[in-house]
């Protein structure tokens, strides 16, 4: 059979059927792709998350994207609103390929957010994919399939952050009956979006704490290194009660009468503080009021402390 580009549908047998994927214990007997079928039997991680991604877990599913990425790794996603978009995007971003596992057709597109981020996986040599036939709508029995698949499809599965109980931890379980590797980030103990996470670490997950954690992971399960690094933006400048405060917000969201008690401050000078790094793009208000990093803040950060580790001596 000849590489195609366009529509396709692999049988279970074929030369361009995925390897991993055969290894399930019942493998779908027909996968339907559109893109570059090459993009499966490449080497992947599957990065997933939670949909109600918090701005940390958004950073986190965009820094493993990128690592991944400069890794020469296929990322996979299931294209599921926060975690996922983002892994996908970010991966897209750093000029590496990426597969959407859908739960509808592979020719239908859910969310319907997810379009552009569709069109710019099949013109940087990636793929759409599905176990489901042309033209099937999703289904709340679909995605659990679809969850097989993208567990299955890779060597690891990273996940950035996930709720208890819930479909991202299913897939994990089902990457770890298959012998595939589970990379968690640990959390908050209070963020409900980090029960998950934390609970596969005590599991037995391999913990991700910072970027280059994440290069030896990466090194030691696929053998391959990461062949750039960009800098640390955004934090050039910050004076030491800037620091203390952001390093706070990052390890949890607070109120704004919390980081007033923080600094031994009013509310109003608090707030003149906290909108002079909203300003530089450092902070932002969540939607129930709490100041949180955001993703720049979080990204830059993470490679600092990422580069000041590899100076010592």
């Amino acid at each position: 059979m000849g590489v195609c580009r366009g529509r396709m549908e692999l049988r279970l047998g074929q030369p361009l059927y995925p390897s991993m994927v055969a290894e399930l214990p019942d493998p779908p007997k027909t996968i339907y792709v559109r893109g570059d079928p090459t993009a499966l039997n490449a080497s992947c991680i599957s990065i997933i998350g939670s949909r109600k991604a918090t701005p940390y877990g958004l950073a986190v599913a965009e820094m493993a994207a990128h690592v991944a990425a400069e890794s020469n790794l296929v990322v996979v996603s299931g294209g599921a609103l926060g975690c996922d978009q983002a892994a996908g995007r970010a991966a897209l971003e750093a000029g590496g390929r990426h597969v959407v596992v859908f739960g509808s057709g592979a020719d239908v597109v859910y969310p319907r957010g997810a379009e552009d981020l569709v069109e710019r996986t099949l013109s940087q040599a990636g793929a759409v994919i599905s176990i489901e036939p042309w033209g099937a709508q999703p289904r709340k029995y679909t995605f659990p399939k679809r969850n097989r698949v993208i567990a299955a499809l890779s060597k690891a599965l990273f996940v950035t952050e996930a709720g208890l109980p819930s479909g991202t931890i299913s897939t994990a379980e089902t990457a770890l009956g298959l012998g595939r590797e589970v990379l968690s980030i640990p959390g908050s103990i209070l963020s409900p979006e980090s029960k998950g996470t934390n609970y596969l670490i005590s599991e037995g997950a391999t913990c991700i704490t910072d970027e280059e954690s994440l290069e030896v992971a990466i090194s030691r399960i696929y053998g391959t290194l990461r062949y750039q690094r960009g800098a640390a933006p955004g934090l050039i400048g910050l004076n030491e009660t800037e620091s203390l405060v952001l390093d706070a917000l990052i390890a949890n969201p607070m109120r704004i009468d919390q980081v007033s008690a923080m600094l031994k401050k009013d509310v109003a000078t608090t707030l003149k503080f906290l909108g002079g790094l909203s300003v530089r793009g450092l902070v932002e208000t969540l939607f129930d009021g709490r100041f949180a990093p955001t993703k720049i803040a979080l990204h830059a950060r993470s490679r600092l402390g990422h580069n000041m580790g590899s100076m010592k001596t």
